[in-house]
């Protein structure tokens, strides 16, 4: 092996003087390359960074020290430190890879020469006042030196908190290049996780040499920062994952804050060429390339790898747990790239292909609806396979209740009555997007439309219930939306086949990706932050996946309702036949439902008469009383637990109350705005219910089962919304529309309506029929 070096550098050896520092490393590194190799595979996927068990944290620069790069940001780092400090108390093994000794001991050296300057001063002048004191550049090796003892009694008394012990480990690239030192080290390493402490890890910055450039050898990587130094570390010790905390989000393929610069979610090895790397960060000496460079070398060695941004203060209080929980945060790096688009590309793909559909003539969007009710039928033993396979596997794992496999199945009448409602929305499709609802004439040859556009992207999340799909991609169809389906792991068979039949549906006018499938392993927390590519999120499911999607959404608006309990209030002027009619129905035609009656309210006057009688004696369901109604009854049922309760099974609450205004009253304060029923042959009783109550869906003398859009003509839903805004109750083809203002001009500025201009404001209203292009004149 010849020296690549120039001479003056071979000088520098210590035995050889024919060899310099790098060829000595070649020499003692070589028998060591196959000791270090992988340690076994990385994780493939993020959810699998919960098993975990060896991590090791790396803190950059920019996250240690202060904006002003003299002392440590000593918020950031207690939190650093309680995040690890709770790792390791779950029984992980964690170790810590630190900068900070550097921007530690500058603030303490920065102060005791300016402490020395201003005595020397006072004692030269004769007096305290003191003139402008400049300082002189402080070496990084003595400021190292002086840190090294500070910074790391501020971890020890910051673990202490958390009874956790702290053992500090310097090293130098020589201590991974020579044998025995190596071994040494990886032996004192692991006995302190042995005896559960935490080891806090840097480079000797005190003696350190300057760092060589291309200095890596035979495929072992050469410490020239902390970066490279976790990276080694890492594989050295077998680590599970390496998070590599910094001061930006994760990897871009360009500089961040560039106009271009798109988030790499995970990164694969092959994909180093897309990549424009930046300039470095504000303090360290290593930046993206290297951070890149030693995460790659880290996978290769069998450990995953994380780059996030710990200085965010938003974040920074969880980032490191977030990631080891599997959280989309920072940039993943995997050696297994997925056969498929990332989601991030679906919904770019989506994206781009709705705006195609958007501008599709109505009639196309009605073909491509028309086509798909046709492949529902023409192919229905195709999708009953695949549905039975899918019934079959969850009756066999036997962890769904009847309800959801009833959601779950499907049948030759189902998809019949889909495809009828279909046909319904093809032909509301005629009249949908690019509807003008007001026209105006602001001024002569100025006018202005107000009309109807697609929302953008929707996110529609749905459990165990596959006829959801074309039914929401109809939806989405028609309103020119595009749209990203994340289904329930359950009905995966039936989805994929009502997706492909889907996209062969609109592959007829060329915008196939307009409806995307998401079968990727995202959890549904992971989807509702792509609030940058996402514009609606529409949950279909239990109330319980409604209140985590509205949780986890912080920038993305949901539509829906978290809970679905409905009232049925009974009057006293109640008919006999419809009382008995409705509350049967509303509660056990389908239970699960979200507008099957959860309380029934009955007028006090009803107590103890035949027909309350026959009201118990028909439900036949475990009921629970209110505490008004328990009063009243020697042997009441079990009570209540709570009056807001939505049981999904035969099972209700039952209540009395003493008027129509006090079961206004008790909605009001229990119901949840979804759908809710009086029963009563007094029509000003039933008038001023129906005016005074605002939830979204309000009946007389009707099933609250009603509350669907299918029944009420709009031939589908994407759900039933308790919003008060945009849309309410159930949400057809209208719901997923929204306005813009088209202005059409001539040459027109504002300066022509000034005090001195030219021109007045008309503001006229226009018949929305009238054609307005044709209303100009030269008049």
């Amino acid at each position: 092996l010849l020296c690549a070096n120039r001479i003056s550098n071979c000088l520098k050896v210590r035995k050889n003087p024919g060899l310099c520092f790098d060829c000595i490393s070649i020499v003692n590194t070589v028998s060591a390359v196959s000791q270090v190799g992988s340690h076994g595979s990385s994780f493939a996927h993020r959810s699998e960074l919960r098993q975990a068990k060896r991590i090791v944290v790396k803190l950059g620069s920019a996250v240690v020290t202060r904006g002003d790069e003299c002392g440590l940001a000593l918020g950031r780092l207690a939190s650093i430190v309680e995040q690890v400090a709770m790792l390791q108390n779950q029984g992980r093994e964690m170790m810590i890879v630190t900068s900070g000794a550097v921007a530690f001991g500058k603030q303490r050296l920065r102060h005791e020469i300016l402490l020395s300057q201003s005595v020397r001063q006072a004692l030269h002048s004769g007096h305290n006042q003191l003139k402008d004191m400049s300082l002189p550049v402080l070496e990084a090796r003595a400021c190292a030196a002086a840190g090294q003892s500070g910074l790391m009694a501020l971890y020890e008394a910051m673990f202490t908190q958390y009874s956790t012990c702290t053992a500090q480990v310097l090293v130098t690239n020589l201590d991974f290049h020579d044998d025995e030192k190596r071994q040494n080290l990886n032996s004192t390493l692991q006995e302190l996780l042995r005896m559960n402490i935490v080891p806090i890890i840097n480079t000797n910055d005190a003696v350190v040499p300057p760092p060589e450039p291309n200095s890596d050898l035979q495929g072992v990587i050469s410490i020239k920062d902390n970066d490279s130094l976790a990276a080694r570390l890492a594989v050295e010790m077998k680590a599970d994952l390496l998070i590599a905390l910094s001061d930006v989000e994760g990897l871009y393929d360009s500089p961040p804050g560039t106009d271009d610069a798109k988030f790499i979610d995970i990164f694969y090895p092959g994909d180093q060429q897309s990549i424009t790397y930046g300039t470095k960060s504000r303090v360290g000496i290593g930046g993206m390339e290297a951070k890149v460079k030693a995460a790659l070398w880290a996978l290769q060695g069998g450990t995953s790898v994380v780059i996030a941004n710990g200085t965010n203060p938003k974040v920074t209080g969880h980032v490191i747990t977030d990631i080891v929980e599997g959280k989309k945060v920072g940039t993943f790096f995997s050696e297994i790239k997925p056969a498929g688009p990332t989601v991030e590309q679906q919904t770019e793909m989506s994206r781009n292909s709705g705006r195609t559909l958007a501008s599709l003539h109505p009639d196309q969007r009605s073909e491509i609806i028309c086509h798909l009710a046709e492949l529902l039928t023409e192919r229905q033993e195709e999708i009953l396979a695949a549905n039975k396979m899918d019934m079959d596997l969850a009756v066999n794992a036997g962890h769904l209740p009847p309800a959801m496999l009833n959601r779950l199945s499907l049948s030759p009448a189902k998809l019949n009555s889909l495809a009828i409602g279909l046909r319904q929305i093809s032909v509301a499709a005629q009249d949908s997007v690019g509807r003008v609802l007001r026209r105006t004439r602001v001024a002569h040859n100025l006018e202005l439309e107000q009309v109807t556009v697609p929302i953008g992207v929707l996110l529609v999340i749905f459990e165990a219930r596959p006829d959801c799909l074309p039914q929401v991609s109809a939806l989405a169809i028609a309103s020119g939306n595009a749209l990203l389906l994340k289904g329930g792991k359950e009905a995966a068979n039936t989805n994929h086949v009502l997706h492909k039949l889907t996209q062969e549906a609109l592959s007829m006018h060329g915008v196939k990706e307009a409806v995307q499938l998401v079968s990727t392993r995202e959890e549904v927390e992971d989807l509702c932050r792509l609030d940058k590519m996402i514009d609606l999120i529409v949950p279909r499911g239990s109330s319980q996946l409604v209140r985590d999607i509205q949780r986890a959404a912080k920038g993305i608006p949901v539509l829906g309702h978290s809970e679905g309990i409905c009232h049925v209030y009974v009057d006293a002027n109640a008919s006999i036949d419809k009382v008995l009619k409705i509350v049967r129905d509303s509660k056990c035609d389908y239970p699960a439902a979200c507008n099957a009656m959860e309380t029934l309210l009955i007028h006090r006057d009803i107590l103890r008469t035949p027909l309350f009688d026959q009201i118990i004696d028909m439900l036949r369901t475990e009921i629970h009383a209110g505490p008004r109604f328990a009063s009243y009854l020697t042997f009441s049922p079990s009570e209540a637990k709570s009056l807001r309760t939505e049981y999904g099974d035969l099972e209700c609450c039952m209540e009395v109350v003493d008027s129509m205004q006090e079961a206004v009253d008790h909605i009001h304060k229990y119901g949840s705005s979804h759908t809710d029923v009086i029963i009563t042959e007094n029509e000003d009783t039933a008038e001023q219910f129906l005016q005074q109550l605002d939830s979204a869906c309000v009946f007389w003398n009707a099933s609250s089962r009603f509350a669907d859009g299918y029944r009420f003509g709009l031939g589908a839903e994407v759900g039933i919304s308790t919003a008060r805004i945009h849309a309410r109750g159930p949400v057809g083809l209208e719901g997923l529309l929204t306005t813009k203002w088209v202005l059409r001009g001539d040459g027109h500025t504002v300066a022509d309506f000034s005090e001195h201009g030219t021109m007045k404001y008309l503001h006229e209203n226009q018949p929305v029929g009238q054609p307005l292009a044709g209303q100009r004149d030269s008049n």
